[in-house]
C-alpha cells in the first residue's frame, strides 16, 4: 500500500520501515501509528525500523498533546490502546524487529525502540523518558522497560526524565549494541543481513518462546521449552542443519 508517513523498502529479505516525518522529528500521531501497525502486520520479513534523519522519534506529536488537555478519559483510553496494539503487533510479529536508532529516541519514541526485539544505536544517539517533566508518565512502556533494565535504574530514568547516551543505555541493558556514527548504516545492514541468513523457523520459534516465558513459572517455562524445542527439531531447517553437521563430523 502507499504510506503517507512511512517509507517501506524490501531488500535481501530485510524490510526497512522508516518513520518519515523529519520536520516533526518523526513524532507519533494516530495516522503514523496506524500505518506502522499495518506495515508490520503485513510484513513477513525481518524488519529494520528507523527514523528519517536526524532523529529516530521524539515521542507523541505535541499537537496531539495540546488537544489532550481537553480530551475525555475515553479519548485517552482510545489513544493508549492504539499504541498498545502497535506494541502487540511488534511483539507478535513472526520475525525479529530491529530498531536502528540515530539522534533522539524520547518518550514514546524511546518506548517504540524498546518494543523492538533488538536495539542498535549510533554513538551520538540519546534515549529518555521525559514525560514526568510534563506531569505524566511513560505508562505504556513501563512493562517493556522493566524486562530490560534493573528496577532502580528504570525508576531513576522515569522519575528524573533525564536523557542518557547510547553508551549509558547499553550499560544499563536498554539497548544491544552501539556503533560509531560514520559506520552506523553499514553496521546495521551487516547485522540485519546476517540475521536474515539464520534459520527463519528457528528465529520465529525463539522469539515466540522467549516472550511466552515472560511471566511463566520455572516449571511452565520448562514445559514451553519442551514443546518449542521439539517443534524446532522437526523443521526443514533443522533437518538440513543436522544432516550437514553429521556429514562434517
Amino acid at each position: 500500500m502507499a504510506y503517507q508517513k512511512l517509507l517501506y523498502h524490501l531488500d535481501a529479505g530485510v524490510a526497512r520501515i522508516t518513520l518519515n516525518r523529519p520536520a516533526k522529528r518523526n513524532a507519533l500521531d494516530a495516522e503514523l501509528i496506524a500505518e506502522l501497525q499495518i506495515a508490520i502486520t503485513n510484513c513477513n520479513h525481518i524488519i529494520v525500523l528507523s527514523g528519517a534523519p536526524p532523529d529516530f522519534c521524539s515521542g507523541m506529536d505535541l499537537s496531539g498533546l495540546h488537544a489532550a488537555a481537553d480530551a475525555s478519559a475515553l479519548d485517552h483510553v482510545h489513544a493508549a490502546r492504539q499504541l498498545a496494539d502497535l506494541f502487540r503487533a511488534m511483539r507478535h510479529h513472526r520475525r525479529p524487529i530491529i530498531a536502528a536508532v540515530q539522534g533522539r529516541a524520547l518518550a514514546g519514541g524511546c518506548g517504540l525502540a524498546t518494543a523492538a526485539d533488538i536495539v542498535l544505536a549510533s554513538e551520538s544517539a540519546q534515549f529518555g523518558y521525559p514525560e514526568i517533566k510534563r506531569g505524566f508518565l511513560p505508562a505504556m512502556v513501563m512493562g517493556l522497560v522493566r524486562r530490560s533494565v534493573s528496577e532502580k535504574r528504570i525508576f531513576e530514568l522515569i522519575a528524573t526524565g533525564e536523557s542518557i547516551s547510547a553508551r549509558a543505555a547499553l550499560d544499563c541493558g536498554l539497548i544491544n549494541r552501539v556503533y560509531a556514527d560514520q559506520d552506523f548504516d553499514a553496521a546495521v545492514t551487516a547485522f540485519a543481513t546476517d540475521l536474515a541468513s539464520r534459520s527463519a523457523s528457528a528465529l520465529e520459534l525463539a522469539k515466540s518462546l522467549l516472550y511466552r516465558t515472560d511471566a511463566a513459572s520455572w516449571e511452565s517455562a520448562l514445559d514451553s521449552g519442551i514443546e518449542t524445542g521439539t517443534l524446532s527439531r522437526m523443521t526443514d531447517d533443522a533437518r538440513r542443519g543436522i544432516a550437514g553437521f553429521v556429514k562434517k563430523s
